[in-house]
């Protein structure tokens, strides 16, 4: 007999869905839909902040670079992997210097960077790789030359720089402006994409900038805490309608 009568107590659908509980239940999916719109927008916001952050992959035709930038104006996203046309005249071949880099693949070696001046102030422009630096310096192109050359944000640490060897360890515009002592240079870099400014070095691969994952990073913690949100919300429905339906019988 006491197994019937567990068995004639057991909740039936319908308990579910009695009219005490209506309200709880839409309540709940009230809550819960809530809860994930919001993650879903927080998440939207995160991927587009990722998007707009993202350099442009350099391409197109070349743009002279007087028309998209200036000596005075910072370095902003809008730059970054742009391909422009360069004129300007290479200060002299003793003026070069080294900057330690090491390709995707793991090979090491040495940049060639030289200062060009144009609109009146010094533009740092990678001509080439090396596996290791020479000496003497390379020559450089005489007279007023063009090029082109692909735009790249200084690097935001940088020390190591050496005057005997002329060797640094990145080019960080501020560290540079200190140590080479000119009046003024351009708020970022340029690596020439020409194969005669290269020589006699091999052209320098182009870093492929990626943003990194922290970019709105509020916005992508915000969509996490309400995927959180929504499944607390489901289990506090279900703990609730379970004692309702149940009682002290449990």
């Amino acid at each position: 007999s006491q197994a019937v009568h567990l068995v004639t107590d057991r909740p039936k659908l319908r308990d579910w869905f009695s009219p005490r509980l209506l309200g709880l239940h839409a309540f709940a999916l009230a809550a819960i839909g809530f809860c994930l719109f919001m993650a879903t927008w927080q998440l939207g916001v995160y991927d587009q902040r990722q998007v707009a952050e993202t350099p442009k992959e350099p391409g197109g035709s070349a743009v002279a670079i007087e028309e998209v930038w200036g000596p005075g104006e910072v370095f902003t996203t809008d730059h970054d992997q742009q391909l422009v046309s360069v004129t300007g005249r290479f200060r002299p071949a003793d003026e070069q210097f080294w900057v330690t880099n090491t390709k995707p693949d793991g090979t090491e070696g040495v940049w060639l960077v030289a200062p060009v001046t144009v609109e009146g102030a010094e533009l740092m422009v990678v001509r080439g790789w090396l596996a290791e630096p020479v000496s003497p310096m390379p020559t450089v192109p005489e007279g007023e030359t063009t090029f082109d050359a692909v735009l790249q944000p200084g690097t935001e640490s940088g020390s190591g720089w050496n005057q005997t060897t002329r060797t640094i360890g990145s080019l960080r515009i501020p560290t540079l402006l200190n140590e080479l002592g000119y009046e003024q240079l351009w708020s970022g870099y340029a690596i020439t994409t020409d194969k005669q400014i290269a020589a006699p070095t091999e052209l320098a691969e182009v870093p492929q900038n990626e943003v990194s994952w922290t970019t709105g990073g509020r916005n992508l913690g915000y969509g996490l805490q309400w995927w959180v949100f929504a499944a607390f919300a489901a289990f506090m429905w279900w703990r609730i309608a379970r004692e309702m339906v149940f009682g002290d019988d449990r």
